[in-house]
């Protein structure tokens, strides 16, 4: 009698819930999330607040390694002088990053 109240007992058991499956992928795509998409969004949106804030006379290095300094902005392009007389437009995207003042070229 015992053996068959055991039996019984076993198989009353529940399984967990089907949605429980979903956790380890809800988990994996919340650490993603929290680090690496939501840093890489912060970035860009500080890179192109930079870039947005471009004026003549800064000194700026473009996404192709040219270090310049801004003669003329305008809403797309901006005019640089890399050298004397040497003057090249380039799309204001493409600019990676600004060179602080006071900041010293490599060569020099």
């Amino acid at each position: 009698m015992t053996i068959d109240l055991l039996a019984a007992g076993a198989g009353a058991a529940a399984s967990p819930p089907s949605w429980t499956g979903f956790l380890p992928i809800v988990g994996m795509i919340a650490i993603f999330w929290f680090l690496i998409i939501r840093p890489q969004m912060k970035r860009q949106k500080e890179h192109q607040q930079k870039i947005a804030a471009v004026k003549k006379g800064d000194q700026v290095v473009t996404a192709g390694g040219l270090v310049g300094k801004v003669v003329k902005v305008d809403e797309t392009y901006v005019d640089l002088e890399l050298g004397t007389n040497v003057r090249v437009k380039a799309i204001k995207a493409t600019l990676g990053d600004i060179i602080p003042p006071g900041g010293t070229p490599a060569n020099d």
